[in-house]
């Protein structure tokens, strides 16, 4: 019998983690053919959520995962994928609007020879017009100036084989972003479409600056196009201004010498040191990458585990 694992990053899901544990083994226990085991990654919260999920995990098929402190969820994925020992590996989020009703039809894909069967949201109907409009334009501008393709609406709700898992661990860079990760591994992939649904319960967790901030991250993670417009920005000004210079000394040959404008020599000025601050934020993003990641910081601390032998990524 094939084994599958179910990685659920959890932060402050008190509210609905009983809610989806019940749902999801409404689904899996009517699936025969396979063994679930369910991997839960506490990422530091602050309610009981640690509380519910050692209750949880008291029955046979469930463990959890707690760290030291809150390290987001990228991390809380790379744990349950490095502690995962199933044939395949499922990721989800607790709030239940990844549906579990889904499992069979992501069994039937990896079934049918595909590495990866991965959902994609059919529609943002529940969310903000502006978050929707960012959201597009950002797939849009990612998938022009990037070499993976990340398509519109896709989420981390997927079920992958051990080889494909096994690749993405072998990317243990520590400012991650999963989504861009996933496309450049490839493999096969089955694209399955699902209604967007409101949480069961609690609060998001995203907040429209921290989908800005996780935004730029994908796109400094996965291109270099952002530094060779400010190189090709750069270029124009540096051509422009000699052209002007040239043009400035033809003309005082030809008609004399006049006062220049005040106007137009502020605004000049005021252009020029915007696109240097600019390409200065630019440099100073990808210099921020190399930092930590040079440091060789863990991605997660284990504080405690129900996971007996668990690889903690500070070992």
């Amino acid at each position: 019998m094939k084994t599958i694992d179910i990685i659920v990053p959890c932060y402050n899901e008190s509210e609905v983690i009983d809610m989806f544990y019940g749902e999801c083994r409404r689904v899996t226990d009517s699936i025969t053919d396979y063994s679930f085991h369910y991997i839960f990654v506490d990422d530091g919260s602050a309610d009981d959520t640690l509380i519910k999920l050692k209750k949880i995990c008291e029955n046979p098929g469930a463990d959890y995962i707690s760290f030291s402190r809150n390290f987001g969820k990228e991390s809380a994925m790379y744990s349950g994928l490095k502690n995962s020992t199933g044939d395949m590996v499922v990721i989800m989020d607790a709030d239940l609007q990844h549906p579990p009703a889904l499992f069979p039809e992501m069994i039937k894909g990896i079934e049918e020879g595909y590495d990866c069967s991965a959902t994609h949201r059919a529609s943002r109907d529940g969310d903000p017009p502006l978050r929707v409009w960012f959201t597009d334009k950002f797939y849009k501008l990612v998938n022009k100036i990037s070499d993976v393709e990340m398509p519109n609406g896709a989420g981390d709700f997927r079920m992958m084989n051990r080889k494909m898992v096994n690749a993405v661990l072998s990317m243990s860079e520590v400012q991650r972003f999963s989504k861009g990760i996933f496309s450049w591994v490839g493999f096969k992939t089955k694209w399955i479409p699902f209604q967007d649904v409101e949480r069961a319960a609690g609060q998001t967790k995203w907040s429209f600056w921290k989908l800005f901030v996780y935004a730029l991250n994908g796109i400094t993670a996965f291109s270099t196009a952002p530094l060779r417009f400010a190189s090709v920005v750069g270029s124009i000004i540096s051509f422009s201004s000699f052209l002007y210079l040239f043009y400035i000394i033809l003309k005082t040959l030809i008609w004399g010498k006049e006062f220049p404008g005040y106007a137009s020599t502020i605004t000049l000025i005021l252009f020029i040191g915007g696109v240097i601050i600019l390409s200065c934020g630019i440099l100073g993003e990808y210099i921020a990458k190399i930092y930590m990641e040079v440091k060789n910081r863990p991605i997660y601390i284990i504080g405690e585990t129900s996971i007996k032998n668990s690889k903690d990524d500070s070992k």
